[in-house]
């Protein structure tokens, strides 16, 4: 681990060098290029088929693709395409759809997509677009929460995340699990800030709470780390299963963002976060045996340790450091360094330089056709598979923003290149079978909405300016990003 601050001064972070405009250019024509083909084969549907030129209809059908891509659009200065996000959004009818509804994955793209673009074109980029088309970001924001809102209709106000809107039904689950309960919070309590109605804060804060105080005792084997199911009758736990992988991740990922958007409010959500951290550190912080260099947080479930991460789960380095920089706690950031810097060996061992969906370190496990790579890279690949998922980069971008380390930034460049090389079809991008096989095995006919929000927001920005929008060393922050990295303005 190697932590070295450089001296930035208090308004923001001084860029090592230029920021290489040839460099942004080119994630901008990435960006591009898969908008331009949604917009020719899969547009107003949800995503791209980048392989048979056609379309899914994965995200409620209103056109996923579109409303994540619209924070990124901005942030980018693409005046056109912004216009064209925001004739689309004015046409969404948010009561209608023939499928399922996912509160989670509705709130994180479609409500946060709105919201932070509002944030956004009224503040930062205002100016960008006709003022005139900007408004109805908030109207269907408040829109989509009105017909989403019955979700938290229960009697413990945990909510159903598996809802039917047009019924008003659910699908009766007993139990809401840990991720999709606590990452409502952000979205719905910037809603309120934002419309002066109380209610959305209060329906998420409510679901919240059960979180921030955890029943039974045995549902939180160690401080601040809790298990993954809440009953929906009591909102009690009904597990005590810890882990930082999906399912659980993103609620320690907004424990400490909330705490970023309003510090007053949310010191309760802090302390539970630097709890969760702290513990982390101590119970679930592990070295793989052939190389003691890399840390990986285990997974534990009474009195089982589980050895086995995700690329999911890589977002964690960049939340550590977060954490440590907002609150000056230099032993939080050095470990979230340690986390970033392992989570790249899992690029830099493949052939492609992708990490893989999931992996594993137990050495009792190594499938033997694998031995010599464990030996060498310290983990071995249980899903070689690459979605266009974003969180190593993620992570690198937070380390290079808060360190001012320049390798980070080199990092994002190589992992945004290996991504262009392999994953770039004629119409978009294709996720891969294998990062580990020659040119990443086959090729996975999807382009998921969160290449828009995600991965092409976090590369083009390590190259951008030092805009208002871009996350800044300790308390400097005006902006603070999403689990979908859409930015919202903090509480003043």
């Amino acid at each position: 681990m190697r932590l070295h601050l450089l001296a930035l001064p208090a308004t923001g972070l001084a860029l090592v060098g230029s920021p290489s405009g040839s460099q942004a250019d080119t994630v901008k024509e990435a960006f591009s290029h898969a908008w331009d083909g949604y917009m020719k084969y899969a547009f107003p549907h949800d995503e791209l088929l980048p392989l048979s030129n056609g379309y899914g209809d994965s995200r409620n059908h209103w056109g996923a693709s579109a409303v994540d891509a619209l924070s990124t659009a901005t942030i980018m200065g693409n005046a056109t395409i912004v216009t064209q996000i925001l004739d689309h959004i004015a046409t969404i009818d948010y009561s209608q759809t023939a499928s399922t509804v996912s509160l989670f994955e509705t709130t994180i793209r479609y409500l946060a997509g709105m919201l932070s673009g509002y944030d956004l074109l009224k503040g930062p980029a205002a100016g960008l677009v006709d003022d005139n088309k900007v408004d109805v970001l908030l109207e269907q924001s408040k829109n989509l929460a009105d017909v989403l809102k019955f979700a938290f209709d229960t009697p413990s106000g945990v909510p159903y995340n598996n809802i039917n809107i047009t019924s008003g039904g659910n699908d009766g689950s007993p139990t809401n699990g840990l991720a999709v309960t606590g990452t409502l919070v952000l979205e719905w309590t910037r809603l309120s800030d934002l419309t002066g109605d109380p209610e959305y804060a209060r329906l998420s804060q409510r679901a919240e709470s059960y979180l921030l105080h955890p029943h039974p005792a045995s549902s939180e084997p160690f401080p601040g780390l809790v298990g993954s199911s809440i009953s929906i009758e009591t909102g009690n736990f009904t597990d005590g299963s810890v882990s930082w992988n999906g399912g659980d991740d993103s609620f320690y990922e907004y424990l400490i963002k909330m705490y970023v958007y309003d510090p007053k409010r949310f010191g309760v959500y802090k302390d539970r976060w630097v709890a969760a951290a702290e513990s982390s550190m101590k119970y679930l912080a592990s070295h793989p045996a052939t190389r003691a260099d890399l840390t990986f947080l285990a997974t534990y479930n009474n009195g089982e340790y589980g050895l086995r991460s995700q690329h999911l789960a890589c977002f964690d380095g960049g939340n550590f450091i977060l954490g440590g920089s907002v609150l000056g706690r230099d032993d939080l950031l050095a470990f979230g360094v340690e986390l970033v810097e392992s989570c790249h060996e899992t690029y830099n061992a493949t052939v492609t330089g992708i990490g893989p969906e999931a992996f594993s370190w137990d050495s009792g496990a190594v499938p033997r056709a694998q031995a010599a790579f464990f030996d060498t890279a310290g983990f071995w690949i249980e899903n070689g598979a690459y979605i266009l998922r974003p969180e190593v980069i993620e992570s690198f971008y937070y380390a290079w923003r808060i360190t001012g380390q320049e390798e980070y930034r080199e990092w994002i460049w190589n992992a945004f290149g290996a991504i262009n090389k392999y994953c770039r079809t004629p119409s978009g991008f294709a996720g891969l079978t294998d990062v580990n096989a020659a040119n990443g095995g086959s090729r996975d006919n999807n382009q998921e909405s969160f290449l828009f929000a995600e991965v092409m927001k976090y590369s083009y920005l390590a190259f951008a300016p030092d805009d208002e929008w871009q996350v800044q060393r300790g308390g400097g922050n005006t902006f603070v990003f999403n689990t979908e990295a859409h930015p919202f303005r903090i509480s003043t």
